[in-house]
């Protein structure tokens, strides 16, 4: 097993299984993280030996529960706009396009940047337990890591925008039954579960899944200007007082009074 200060990396007959190791801070990504991250990823893109990535969180209580809110509530809406294209072409994009299957094993609770870094991976399996929302807008911000272009691919419009207005969490049944996640089971056996279904796609060619992933990113991200838009718009959240107040609530840990504007 390799270990760098917030990743655990086990790598064991072609799985990689990535952990996210944070678990006192709920695995909340932060700078170092997404650096590392983003290291090991490209190391598992050259690895001839591994065929499909596994990503989990530490602990049984979250697989990420959002972003380190400290590290960036006193940014600029170009620190912003910064923060959100810089993740974007360095982790949540890469896996995207990864050329071996990732599989998101969702231990617990995916909020925010978390539920953003599982949309990335192309499977979706979530332990019975899991909760998953996407709460920026009880922040001032909207979703910045890809969240409203991917999770609209993936449950629909409707869905999509209801759960982002309403910054409320979904739980685990209601993931499936949106299409947000290909499987639910319960929490011990969420692991074997997804090393049960990396092996089967083992069995096939990873030269050719790596070509169909090609494909079926080209017909979604043909209108790719969505991520540039949401770029700058989630730039711009952070020169509104909404964004000041509900940061700042969130550190004082009360409620938010958005002044709207």
């Amino acid at each position: 097993m390799n270990q760098s200060e917030h990743l655990l990396v086990e790598k064991n007959e072609g799985i990689a299984l990535v952990t996210l190791n944070r678990p006192k801070q709920l695995n909340a990504l932060n700078k170092a993280l997404l650096s590392e991250l983003s290291e090991v990823l490209e190391s598992l893109r050259d690895a001839t030996e591994i065929k499909v990535v596994l990503l989990t969180g530490a602990g049984e209580k979250a697989f990420v529960a959002g972003a380190d809110i400290k590290e960036f509530a006193s940014f600029n809406g170009a620190q912003g706009a910064e923060l959100s294209k810089e993740g974007h072409l360095t982790v949540f994009n890469v896996i995207e396009e990864f050329p071996k299957p990732v599989i998101a094993a969702i231990n617990g609770f995916a909020l925010g940047g978390g539920l953003e870094l599982a949309m990335s991976a192309h499977i979706r399996i979530a332990s019975n337990n899991a909760r998953m929302g996407l709460p920026e807008t009880s922040l001032g911000l909207i979703p910045g890591y890809g969240g409203t272009q991917r999770l609209p691919q993936l449950i629909g419009k409707g869905r999509a925008l209801e759960m982002i207005f309403s910054a409320r969490m979904i739980d685990a049944e209601t993931a499936l039954n949106y299409g947000l996640v290909n499987q639910v089971v319960p929490q011990e056996k969420l692991l074997e579960a997804a090393q049960k279904m990396a092996r089967s796609f083992m069995k096939n060619s990873i030269v050719a899944m790596g070509y169909a992933i090609e494909s079926v990113n080209a017909g979604l991200l043909e209108g790719s200007l969505g991520y540039d838009v949401e770029v700058q718009a989630f730039g711009d959240c952070f020169e509104t007082k909404d964004f000041k107040e509900g940061t700042q609530a969130f550190v004082e840990k009360r409620k938010p009074h958005f002044p709207g504007a």
